[in-house]
């Protein structure tokens, strides 16, 4: 007996057709998005991580942790992007009708 493996893609076709998990992807993307702007920031500017740091006024420890996608603070995120040249925006939503259900079910 054969088993066809999926491929990546496939598989988060699927998952996302799950509000919650297309939720948490699109934060990550997000995430992702942000740490590059950093890292882009950096390499056009030829600074290395502690050399931002201390030009923002946070730890080198604080920049690779933001550069990895972890955001724990964010007011410290919005003090970084702010010293780079952007803002951060922040909203929140209701949820549609079809996420409500799933949110339901799930619980």
């Amino acid at each position: 007996m054969r088993v066809r493996l999926k491929s990546v893609d496939e598989h988060l076709r699927e998952k996302s057709k799950n509000p919650r998990f297309k939720e948490l992807m699109e934060l990550e993307e997000e995430k992702a998005r942000i740490a590059s702007l950093i890292v882009k920031y950096r390499a056009d500017h030829h600074l290395n991580q502690g050399q931002l740091a201390k030009k923002v006024g946070v730890t080198q420890q604080y920049i690779s942790k933001i550069e990895e996608g972890d955001f724990s603070n964010l007011a410290t995120l919005h003090k970084i992007l702010w010293a780079l040249g952007y803002h951060v925006g922040l909203r929140a939503f209701p949820l549609d009708s079809s996420a409500k259900r799933a949110l339901q079910k799930a619980a």
